[in-house]
């Protein structure tokens, strides 16, 4: 039989695949699956993993990763499809892609028509929430649902950090326990706090590419430009109030009560802040409320404007 498993959330990916080979029996799991690269494998490595017979199991698993993204079209695409109309009966055969390919091609056309698909795409909404709630429900727990509401906030939807961060939760609270939107803050840290973290700290490096590629990457997971600038700003204003009461020799727990932050919030501002002068952090505020009323009043594309800003802070 034939398998495709697409699409960007990895974790589901995963956890389709390993249902697959949960199928055939673990004793001789090592004998009866074969993982084949598509980038280099060849028709006749295919076939050759294909067409052995398995061994103590009713069937064979064969996984090529990663073939529709890099098969070109001619002769070897269409020998592939040829082939795959005859595929051996004993065998199950899992397309899976980890990147986006051309779903115009005639091998994924035929996939389409013949395998079983599964697309796996991140949760939302809702469907989230019952996913996270199963899941804290498998690890013997209760997950409170403005818990569950705050940890998609901080995690995003990431299935697989998700799981991680549940597991750490339900072992917390312990088993028969319910996780609460307190446990989750102490727990759980902020994936677009880090995020942004990082991008600051390209900044204040200095470092133009990677500043650039760093607020690039930011906009790809689908931050909104507003928020970035808003997080930016917010930012800066936590270096321009660090930076006041270091050099009134305050401690960072300190620093943490009078701005009302996190202390890891602190220390890390306070690494960050080594590298702008209080000019540079004035301006760089400047800049950025400008920039957001230019947005507002349609002078002024954001996205564009905060590239343009972090280049000539890097400059």
């Amino acid at each position: 039989m034939l398998f495709l498993i697409y699409g960007p959330d990895e974790y589901g990916r995963s956890e389709a695949l390993t249902a697959l080979k949960a199928r055939v029996p673990a004793d001789v799991a090592d004998l009866n699956i074969t993982a084949l690269d598509g980038r280099r494998m060849t028709l006749d490595d295919l076939a050759s993993a294909c067409e052995a017979m398995p061994f103590l199991a009713d069937r064979r698993l064969v996984i090529v990763y990663d073939l529709l993204k890099h098969q070109k079209a001619g002769k070897a695409r269409d020998d592939l499809r040829a082939y795959l109309e005859h595929a051996p009966d004993a065998c199950d055969l899992v397309f899976v892609e980890s990147d986006d390919f051309d779903k115009r091609s005639s091998l994924f056309v035929f996939l389409k028509k013949h395998a079983e698909v599964r697309e796996c795409v991140p949760r939302e909404g809702a469907d989230m929430q019952r996913w996270l709630h199963e899941r804290a429900g498998n690890l013997g727990v209760t997950l409170d649902s403005d818990a569950a509401r705050r940890l998609t906030l901080l995690a995003g939807n990431d299935g697989r950090l998700l799981v991680t961060e549940l597991t750490k939760l339900a072992t917390f609270v312990g088993r028969g326990g319910r996780i609460t939107v307190r446990d989750v803050d102490l727990l759980v840290a902020d994936t677009q706090e880090q995020n942004l973290f990082a991008f600051i700290d390209e900044l204040s490096a200095r470092h133009r590419h990677a500043a650039l590629t760093a607020l690039r990457h930011l906009l790809d997971d689908g931050q909104a430009a507003q928020y970035i600038l808003f997080m930016m700003a917010r930012q800066v204003r936590i270096l321009l109030g660090v930076k006041d009461l270091v050099a009134q020799r305050l401690r960072p727990d300190d620093i943490a009560t009078q701005l009302g932050q996190k202390p890891f919030v602190v220390r890390k501002a306070i690494e960050q802040a080594r590298g702008f002068s209080l000019a540079d952090l004035r301006r760089l505020h400047q800049r950025l409320l400008e920039l957001d009323h230019a947005s507002k009043t349609g002078r002024a594309e954001i996205e564009a404007g905060l590239e343009l800003i972090v280049a000539d802070m890097c400059s």
